[in-house]
């Protein structure tokens, strides 16, 4: 099992200084991985259920989040070691051709160490201010990938699909990695999983849950089976937003990778039975001071 960290990309503590801190103090402490989230907006007003009208507006809090691509190499050119991974972005809000080259780039640039997290996205508001229709979502979605996985591809490269179209060109640089860079695709439901079963090179699970965990595993593995994959090639990732370094809960409901770090010890010998081979966990937790976080965090290497 491999653990990373996110970093603090998105909010009130996150900087410039932040982020390169705990890079930094990931790739020092033997971590695998460092990871970074991707949103263009936090929306005055949120969404209301489906068919209600959306809610009053929402409270500044001063968001901020920082773009995951330009993080990552300004984390790439101070590290040497540590994965740089995206979990999840937003992919539908600019054209394949465009993040496939900014994504090579980046992995040019740090000698091969990129994982692309992708998802469709889910705010309207975003689709809105990105101009592309949220219908793209779905069948776009699987042929944005596979317009990514033709830039990558050996020149000249041309793409014919229903909703993207690239004219037979030279298109550089290409992947450092052997194979183009590894996309696995974030999912919260068993026909996301499916999907990342047949066309991605791994799953981004959001689960809470060793049962969701369990559910989500099997449409990805029972997918990618199908499709004639090798699975014990797959990344199996699952990301914790949840807080981790405190006194274990008092009440029965406790998240995955949250609580103690004895129970989240816990957590990682399970999830590595029902097949997860990835794990990443906030830097920066109410249940961890500052000072001493990777002195707690480092308990999660064994």
């Amino acid at each position: 099992m491999e653990v990373g960290i996110s970093l603090p990309t998105t909010g009130r503590n996150a900087s410039p200084e932040a982020i390169l801190r705990v890079a930094r103090e990931a790739e020092e402490s033997g971590f695998a991985s460092v990871w970074v989230s991707d949103r263009l907006l936090r929306s005055a007003a949120a969404p209301g259920t489906a068919g209600q009208e959306r809610l009053a507006p929402a409270p500044v809090t001063g968001f901020r989040a920082f773009d995951p691509i330009e993080t990552l190499a300004y984390v790439a050119a101070r590290t040497e070691r540590v994965k740089l991974g995206t979990s999840v972005m937003g992919a539908l809000f600019q054209p394949p051709i465009v993040l496939a080259k900014r994504l090579a780039t980046l992995d040019q640039f740090s000698g091969g160490r990129v994982v692309a997290g992708l998802g469709q996205g889910w705010n309207p508001d975003e689709f809105a201010a990105a101009g592309v229709p949220m219908k793209r979502r779905g069948a776009g979605f699987e042929e944005y990938v596979s317009a990514l996985r033709a830039v990558w591809g050996p020149d000249p490269v041309r793409f014919e699909g229903r909703f993207y179209r690239i004219a037979e060109s030279e298109i550089g640089p290409k992947p450092l990695q052997r194979g183009g860079i590894p996309v696995i695709l974030g999912a919260s439901a068993p026909v996301s999983a499916e999907r990342a079963g047949r066309i991605a090179d791994g799953i981004n699970l959001m689960a809470f849950t060793f049962e969701e965990v369990q559910r989500l595993v099997t449409s990805f593995l029972g997918a990618a089976k199908a499709s004639g994959r090798d699975a014990t090639e797959l990344l199996v990732v699952l990301r914790s937003n949840n807080p981790l370094g405190g006194v274990e809960p008092q009440s029965s409901y406790r998240p995955l990778l949250s609580g103690s770090i004895e129970q989240a010890l816990g957590d990682i010998d399970r999830l590595e039975e029902l097949g997860v081979n990835h794990v990443f966990v906030p830097a920066l937790s109410p249940g961890i001071p500052p000072e001493g976080r990777f002195q707690v965090l480092r308990r999660l290497l064994g």
